[in-house]
């Protein structure tokens, strides 16, 4: 993908050292380092009304990245992976909704396979980060209420979050602990 998608996205300045760039003549490319700009291109590929959200998009996607080394051990620290990744594009009165549907299939998925040692972490605003400080406390204040009201224990994670907003990540314990 051509790099003017990544700088337009913010992840190239953001990211530039963890990505695979290549500068050719007149254009620069990189590899695709995650899903959201591509997601970001579905949604825009087209007019759409309040009628058509939610739009929700999932994608089992091969991913490349210039992990810093010692970041994780043995071969568990990958160039190349597969990331089960989803974008939902909403209107905010049904951001709740969305969020607390997430979460308890989460939940419920975590439950079927048997893992019962699992918890959230709320990454909040990082220091560098793009939009305004009220949109960033109100999304903030939406994740801990759904973690609250979906009964998820969780930690958090203050300075953490994306550059371009808050996440909740859920951890687990599997075999190698």
């Amino acid at each position: 993908m051509e790099s003017k998608l990544w700088k337009k996205s913010g992840h190239l300045d953001y990211y530039r050292e963890l990505m695979y760039v290549i500068d050719e003549e007149t254009t620069s490319y990189a590899v695709k380092p995650m899903n959201c700009p591509g997601h970001m291109l579905i949604y825009k590929s087209k007019i759409r009304s309040y009628r058509d959200l939610p739009l929700r998009i999932f994608e089992l996607g091969t991913v490349y990245r210039k992990e810093k080394s010692g970041v994780l051990h043995g071969l568990l620290r990958l160039r190349g992976f597969t990331q089960d990744d989803a974008h939902i594009f909403c209107r905010e009165e049904g951001l709740k909704e969305e969020i607390k549907g997430v979460l308890s299939f989460i939940k419920e998925a975590m439950e079927e396979f048997g893992f019962k040692d699992f918890k959230a972490e709320l990454s909040t605003r990082p220091e560098s980060f793009i939009g305004k400080e009220d949109i960033w406390d109100k999304a903030e204040t939406i994740l801990e209420e759904v973690l609250k009201e979906k009964g998820f224990s969780f930690e958090v994670c203050k300075g953490e979050g994306a550059f371009y907003g808050p996440k909740i990540d859920i951890k687990l314990k599997d075999a190698l602990g």
